[in-house]
């Protein structure tokens, strides 16, 4: 009388264990040959991969884009000019090193505390531009020099790889001055001084031609601050203040308009 439950039995566990084993087939990793490994190198086969590295910075593998934040810019430094245009190489602190790049991507630009007032970037990527002789973080990106340069301290703008006054454009509240730089070869009593004398002595022009004229600065309130200079003016500006520029052979200084004190 028991026979028919045993058979049932069997039967049923033979059904349980066939389903268990098929189940099991979906999630056998490796195949018999396999089997010997151990379940270390069996789980790492499993290991999500790392995806490739999108760039580098400092050295180091980064794994999403690198973006500037506010009102700042990643720009590609100008590479070290180590030879000079007759062919002669440059050593030490003879090298040429340009405060010029082109920018590779930008911050969405900033915004006035007090007022909320926005402030877009004068820059887009692809731009070449001038900064500060020493303005920017510097950082190693993808194995190449850049820096991390803020608006502010940008005075030109430009199309292309190589400057032209024709090309440049000035930023902000930014003035180019042509100034006409001449050295004292003696002295009043007409001795001739040396070379290293004449320059110890000179002193930096403070007047000159304005060549370029920005846009102007943007106020608190968002309304553009009105420039009180033009191309073709003479001006005189603080001693010592801003920056040198070569385009073309000669040398301009940009400076703010804030450091320029009379016009004429």
């Amino acid at each position: 009388m028991r026979s028919l439950p045993q058979a049932a039995f069997v039967v049923a566990v033979a059904t349980t264990a066939a389903t268990a084993i098929s189940g099991a087939s979906a999630f056998v990793v490796s195949s018999p040959q396999s089997s010997s490994r151990s379940p270390a190198s069996a789980y790492s086969r499993w290991m999500p991969l790392r995806e490739t590295a999108v760039a580098t910075l400092d050295g180091k593998d980064i794994d999403n884009e690198f973006t500037p934040i506010n009102n700042y810019m990643l720009v590609q430094g100008a590479e070290t000019k180590e030879q000079s245009d007759g062919g002669i190489i440059l050593t030490g602190k003879q090298k040429i090193t340009k405060s010029e790049g082109k920018v590779v991507s930008v911050g969405p630009g900033r915004i006035y505390e007090d007022s909320g007032v926005y402030i877009p970037m004068p820059v887009k990527a692809g731009e070449s531009v001038v900064y500060g002789k020493y303005s920017g973080t510097e950082l190693d990106y993808n194995g190449k020099k850049h820096l991390l340069v803020s608006d502010i301290d940008v005075m030109v703008k430009f199309e292309g790889d190589e400057l032209t006054l024709e090309g440049a454009d000035v930023i902000y509240d930014n003035v180019m001055v042509y100034v006409e730089e001449k050295e004292e070869d003696a002295s009043v009593g007409g001795i001739l001084l040396a070379k290293s004398s004449t320059k110890s002595r000179s002193t930096k022009p403070s007047t000159g031609e304005v060549i370029k004229v920005g846009p102007g600065r943007t106020a608190i309130n968002g309304e553009l601050m009105e420039m009180d200079v033009a191309v073709g003016d003479f001006v005189k500006f603080r001693d010592f203040s801003g920056e040198k520029v070569e385009i073309e052979g000669k040398k301009y200084s940009v400076v703010k308009m804030n450091d320029i004190l009379a016009k004429f």
